[in-house]
């Protein structure tokens, strides 16, 4: 199968031979070039502003045996719709439903596009071609800059910028975005530890080729030691998984033969889309939720999405988050002569810092309800969804907030 992603045009060096001098004060510097990163160096390329962004190496897109990335994301509307004022165009798969079901009762949750008045509620994208569509755009914005093999490991406070020295040229700027992971190497040299909240789980994520076809449903089914959800793919009957489950589990289901793992996928899923084919590469991690605070942990350096917060994958958040950091931080700073200024930073740290907790807290209630197993609280969870199912109102606001378009998601960004 083809991918359809060309050769990445863009002609990139390596670290000092690429004109940024230590001497000339950028407006923005940005250590890390994922989909968080790339975006925000093109919106503020477009801004007009000089723009520095840092990463090890250009990113490349490799699909897995059955044609498709598996490391995936689930973009929403709002994000969709924010790329799209950068240029960005997005290849996925849509979603139009989601059915929400569980192994210990019979109650399920059934949303659609209509209700949400939106066109989808989502698109299934893989992280590497989207990271690469990105970075296509770098060629279009000469001043905008990109500094590879440029490893960190010192940060200078001036008074009106900061420098940030390490393999490569060093680089000056009057604002240091750490866009570079959860494992932020901006947010550790300026001594800021996240709070860590360990869920016990792991998740395995792969893609799969199923009997039937998606046809542009999401599915997600809560089992007694945590959710798997099957997401549309890029061909009718190729679906993504994200399965949480316990470390033991992932790391025995890893091991399985293919036909045993896909036996085992067709029962926790109730063979909701039939019997499962085939099945690609599995990888597992940890599911760890953290949220840094403060988000301006030192002068001039804003931490931005999974440097800011990582959360539970079960509603599909964790990179929408990180793309409403980087237009809220973007809108902030389009008029400002001095990007880095205190009072622009401190109210986009004060919108981020609330919607990250509150978005940690559901997530650990969330997998704390359906973590229940005697019978009393698994009925009284049971009937609470038969009652949200049955409110039109009740539901089409719960997924208007999910999708970011709901009144108290659009207060934070």
């Amino acid at each position: 199968m083809s991918t359809g992603v060309p050769p990445l045009e863009v002609e990139l060096s390596a670290g000092a031979s690429l004109d940024v001098c230590p001497d000339v004060c950028n407006d923005i510097c940005i250590v890390g070039g994922g989909m968080v990163g790339a975006a925000l160096a093109i919106a503020f390329a477009r801004q007009g502003k000089q723009v520095v962004l840092r990463e090890k190496q250009t990113p490349t897109f490799k699909p897995g045996v059955l044609g498709m990335g598996i490391r995936t994301v689930a973009l929403s509307p709002a994000s969709e719709a924010w790329l799209t004022t950068l240029g960005v165009r997005i290849s996925g798969a849509p979603i139009h439903r989601m059915h929400i079901f569980e192994a210990l009762g019979t109650a399920a949750l059934d949303f659609d596009a209509d209700e949400a008045g939106t066109d989808h509620l989502g698109n299934i994208v893989e992280n590497d071609r989207l990271v690469e569509e990105l970075w296509r755009q770098f060629s279009q914005y000469p001043n905008l800059k990109v500094q590879l093999d440029a490893s960190l490991e010192r940060i200078e406070h001036t008074g009106d910028a900061v420098i940030l020295h390490g393999a490569g040229a060093a680089v000056r700027s009057r604002l240091c975005i750490a866009a570079d992971g959860a494992a932020s190497t901006v947010r550790s040299l300026v001594g800021s530890e996240p709070e860590r909240l360990d869920t016990g789980q792991w998740a395995l994520a792969t893609v799969v080729r199923t009997e039937k076809p998606h046809e542009g449903c999401a599915y997600q089914r809560f089992l007694e030691d945590g959710p798997v959800a099957l997401l549309p793919g890029m061909e009718a009957d190729l679906v993504a998984v994200v399965w949480s489950q316990t470390p033991e589990q992932a790391r025995s289901r890893q091991a399985l033969e293919s036909g045993a793992f896909c036996a085992e996928l067709s029962r926790a899923t109730a063979h909701v889309l039939g019997t499962v084919r085939a099945v690609d590469q599995r990888l597992t991690f940890p599911l760890v939720q953290q949220v840094a605070a403060p988000l301006v942990p030192a002068p001039r350096i804003v931490l931005t999405g999974d440097a800011a917060r990582v959360v539970h994958p079960l509603a599909g958040m964790g990179v929408n988050l990180g793309f409403e950091d980087a237009a809220l931080l973007a809108d902030l700073c389009r008029d400002s002569a001095d990007p880095g200024e205190e009072q622009g930073l401190q109210s986009y740290a004060r919108k981020r810092l609330w919607r990250s907790r509150a978005l940690v807290t559901l997530m650990s209630t969330l997998q704390g309800v359906y973590g229940w197993r005697q019978p009393g609280p698994v009925w009284l969870r049971n009937a609470g969804v038969r009652f949200v199912n049955r409110q039109a109102f009740v539901r089409r606001q719960i997924l208007r907030e999910a999708l970011g378009l709901g009144p108290v998601a659009l207060a934070s960004h």
